[in-house]
């Protein structure tokens, strides 16, 4: 009981120390607009109608990016559910915020971004998926809550399914406090839930914040049961380094190749029988209908209520996808299918529509974004930086690389630990702890990540100088040691006899040795 008590005391008086920590930034001149933040789940940078996707249609966020900002060059720092959902609540690294896989429970002394919105005047929502440990329970920062535990399921009696994904839960909702059933397709009921509080506010006379959180797009992909279907006759091509060849397989990584007959390869495809990567593009496709639709709907409840062209619309994805990229599928590495993310922000009285920027983006800049939107300079714990004055067509100084980094998982072994930097035309990636190569690509020339340059002589002086950046990155955001969390969860360890088999070592680890001489 005292073990208990002791705990629950902790727990309180955490509460109690993050909200007198609040150090409030300057104040900035700012007319303080309404703010919606609509994060999807595994929405890759091209799976949008006007980047030329070759079926899928997006006719809403296609018109959400004529009339605002295309983020072209948007990433995460982490391509993980949890993790790069911390880094947008707080603004900085996962080495730093310490949330770094899907199971272990948020730090409560991270100050969370709209907890400096609740301090200037915002009434706050949190709509959707909170993912940050096995809780549903109402977070710091929101003055409304409504969300679901783990991954949720997109329908309540889990139809339509191939799979069943860790952590899907079938417990519905908890509203305020209050447990509410699940009763319709998921993306739907949020966007519902969204409008209803839209509606009912209880603080109308104050601008709002709107955090939506959806499930879509994450796997295993469900569509609607109308919309299942609709492109399974459509052509597709899966990418050029799907194929197990030997040129694929070039100067790889050995982990890379082992990966492609894993939980996360190609070859395995989730232990999916007779796994066909086409048919689960589709599927996929097909789940982003009902969030396209979901934008449509809460951009047309905006107008409406007289206040779109009085409020900041930001939409983003949490993490990128593969598709057979390298011969893999989900997410976690440092390739771009992974890494990238569409972003698109729209508010007429700052930038104009059919802004394009083109500097490099992250998830850690939108809590320092949306703050100066609404009237406040960036907190100095956040390793992120505002890039509204590049919306406006302002230049400002800006990042030459963007720290990328994944933290090895228990549960998921094939992929290591990796650290990358990623700059307007090169790539430098680092793995730690196997016994493996490096990879280097020219993105401007090699946008498919074909031909790893990582042992070209006329490039080593770039890798040293890419490398020291990136040490330099992480020593100037307390990242000089790698978070260790308890194991949790099961370990996806297997592989198929009678696929890809195991990798070799890259040629060069065969040369003789350049003898050591000091």
């Amino acid at each position: 009981m005292k073990k208990v008590l002791s705990v629950c005391l902790a727990v309180m008086f955490s509460a109690k120390l993050v909200s007198a920590e609040i150090k409030m930034p300057k104040k900035l001149k700012s007319k303080k607009p309404n703010i919606v933040f609509f994060l999807t789940d595994d929405h890759r940078f091209d799976a949008l109608g006007f980047m030329g996707h070759p079926f899928l249609k997006t006719p809403h966020l296609d018109k959400l990016a004529a009339q605002g900002a295309h983020m072209k060059n948007a990433f995460v720092t982490t391509s993980l559910c949890s993790p790069s959902r911390a880094s947008i609540l707080t603004g900085k690294y996962a080495h730093s915020h310490g949330v770094i896989d899907n199971y272990n429970d948020v730090d409560p002394t991270l100050l969370f971004f709209p907890q400096y919105l609740q301090k200037v005047g915002y009434e706050t929502g949190f709509i959707g998926k909170w993912h940050m440990g096995d809780s549903n329970e109402p977070q710091r920062g929101f003055d409304h809550w409504a969300a679901f535990r783990g991954q949720g399921t997109y329908y309540a009696d889990g139809h339509g399914a191939s799979r069943v994904v860790p952590q899907n839960n079938y417990d519905g909702y908890n509203v305020n406090g209050k447990k509410v059933p699940q009763l319709g397709y998921i993306t739907d009921e949020l966007t519902d839930m969204s409008i209803d509080w839209l509606n009912n506010r209880k603080q109308k006379e104050k601008p709002f914040f709107m955090y939506v959180s959806h499930k879509g797009v994450h796997s295993d992909f469900v569509a609607r049961d109308e919309d299942r279907g609709i492109y399974k006759d459509k052509p597709w091509t899966p990418p050029s380094t799907y194929a197990n060849t030997p040129e694929n397989r070039k100067n790889k990584p050995m982990w890379l190749i082992n990966q492609r007959n894993s939980r996360h390869g190609s070859d395995y495809g989730y232990n999916l029988e007779n796994f066909d990567v086409t048919f689960y593009f589709k599927r996929y496709s097909e789940a982003l209908i009902p969030i396209d639709d979901a934008v449509g709907r809460t951009i047309e409840h905006l107008r409406k209520m007289g206040e779109l062209d009085n409020t900041l619309f930001v939409y983003m994805g949490d993490n990128g996808f593969q598709f057979g990229e390298q011969g893999l599928i989900d997410k976690r590495t440092a390739y771009e299918a992974s890494m990238r993310v569409p972003m698109i922000m729209r508010y007429p009285k700052a930038f104009k529509g059919g802004t394009v920027v083109d500097e490099i983006v992250a998830n850690i800049d939108i809590a320092p974004t949306i703050l100066e939107a609404a009237g406040l300079a960036t907190p100095e714990q956040m390793h992120g930086e505002s890039f509204w004055k590049i919306l406006q067509g302002k230049e400002i100084p800006w990042r030459d690389y963007l720290l990328y980094e994944y933290l090895w998982e228990w549960n998921y072994p094939q992929t290591p630990t990796i650290h990358a930097v990623r700059g307007d035309q090169y790539k430098y990636i680092r793995y730690h702890g196997v016994w493996d190569t490096d990879e280097l690509y020219d993105l401007v020339n090699d946008p498919d990540e074909k031909n790893n340059l990582i042992k070209v002589p006329e490039h080593q002086e770039r890798i040293a100088e890419m490398k020291n950046r990136m040490f330099a990155i992480l020593t100037s955001t307390d990242g000089k040691s790698i978070p260790l969390k308890k194991d949790k969860g099961r370990q996806f360890f297997n592989r198929l006899k009678g696929k890809a088999e195991q990798g070799e070592f890259p040629k060069w680890y065969y040369d003789k040795m350049i003898p050591v001489t000091k």
